[in-house]
């Protein structure tokens, strides 16, 4: 018997209607890169039910910013900004193939990622990067679970601020914590007590933004304010395995890391043009059939060129 052709999306329920509309870029270009390759493609409603029930189901599985549940399922999601999105294998993104990539400064066509990183800073941020200053502070946005150090993380996130301190002896720590998280009592606490013991760390309100546009420089565990940053040209160092780590500096690097100063264009271009599917991009549906294939779906024929124009940034979440 063939192989089946089946692909099972499980998606919640705001992003069927996206998908059925045709409004979500990535959708729209995977299901018809999928159907162009023979695949007849059913959205469903993500659960714990459905995923649970998802490898009894002959064919793929792809489920969005959840973790596969068998070995013929895959993950997607955005890569900090539409219209850039990944496919992988595993949800975490410091596993993804290109964490373990070499950041080729050298290959990279200075002209075309000046004016890729030009556009972009302006898309996102308008004239605010060109108008960045350094104001000697450093910014750390502070994500979840403040108090447990897991795997991929050198510390916890308390002890990295404890271990900031000791390491940036001159500059006030001006710490966020995270808009969409639910921080304990506990947690708080801890923060607080921080704070109160060393005065030079401050926890305040402030958007992202102003935040980048003033640091010297940024400390996070793998906070995307960090890949953000590099828009504003600030530097980070990070405590915790990421997917963008190539231009990051790490725990040791405090004496140094205010002057670093990679090639943060050449940087943004290869992560997001070389690394990254553009579905703003007129190949996306082979970026895509290429990025299936790597992932072991069998295609009729995935070849892509990468670097394509960058297309049009679709309002995506």
């Amino acid at each position: 018997m063939p192989p089946s052709r089946d692909f099972r999306l499980y998606l919640s329920q705001r992003l069927i209607r996206s998908a059925e509309a045709g409004t979500h870029g990535f959708l729209t270009r995977l299901c018809k890169a999928l159907t162009d390759n023979g695949y007849s493609v059913e959205l469903l409603r993500t659960g714990r039910a459905a995923r649970d029930a998802a490898h009894e189901h002959p064919g793929w599985a792809m489920f969005h910013m959840e973790h596969p549940t068998h070995d013929r399922a895959l993950v997607f999601r955005k890569v900090y900004h539409a219209p850039f999105w990944a496919i992988e294998r595993v949800a975490e993104r410091w596993r993804w193939p290109v964490a373990d990539a070499r950041f080729p400064r050298r290959r990279v066509d200075q002209d075309r990622a000046a004016a890729f990183y030009a556009r972009w800073q302006g898309r996102l941020f308008g004239d605010l990067p060109q108008r960045a200053t350094r104001e000697g502070f450093v910014y750390i946005p502070l994500q979840g679970r403040l108090l447990d150090h897991r795997s991929f993380q050198s510390c916890a996130p308390i002890e990295m601020l404890e271990r900031t301190l000791e390491g940036e002896k001159t500059r006030p720590l001006l710490a966020t914590l995270h808009p969409k998280e639910s921080y304990t009592p506990e947690e708080l606490a801890a923060l607080d007590n921080l704070c109160r013991r060393f005065p030079r760390l401050q926890l305040v309100e402030r958007p992202m933004q102003q935040m980048l546009a003033g640091c010297d420089y940024v400390v996070t565990q793998n906070s995307s304010a960090a890949f953000f940053g590099f828009f504003f040209g600030k530097p980070g160092l990070t405590f915790a395995q990421s997917d963008f780590h190539h231009i990051c500096l790490g725990p040791r690097a405090f004496p140094w890391i205010a002057a670093h100063q990679p090639a943060f264009d050449r940087y943004i271009w290869w992560f997001w043009q070389d690394q990254s599917v553009n579905t703003g991009a007129p190949d996306a549906e082979a970026q895509i059939a290429a990025r299936l294939e790597r992932c072991g779906v069998p295609m009729r024929g995935a070849e892509t060129q990468k670097g394509a124009p960058e297309g049009t940034p679709f309002a995506e979440n």
